[in-house]
């Protein structure tokens, strides 16, 4: 959280993400979306799981905001 904010505070357009295991693991994926990291690389076998957390972690920030109105 501390270096992707620092990152975004110097180049607001700055990608940033996360390569390996960890980027195909459900519940960090759902911790990098909270922080907002664009991006996240892992093995082929866990892309559908990680497309899946990414949807899941999006539908949810989604339904919080629309709760908070």
């Amino acid at each position: 959280d501390i270096a992707a904010k620092g990152g975004r505070a110097t180049n607001p357009d700055i990608q940033l993400g996360v390569c390996g295991e960890h980027g195909g693991d459900p519940d960090s994926i759902h911790k990098f979306h909270k922080v907002g990291l664009n991006y996240v690389s892992c093995s082929p076998y866990r892309v559908p799981l990680a497309r899946l957390a990414a949807a899941q972690a999006a539908l949810a920030e989604e339904s919080a905001h629309e709760a908070d109105k």
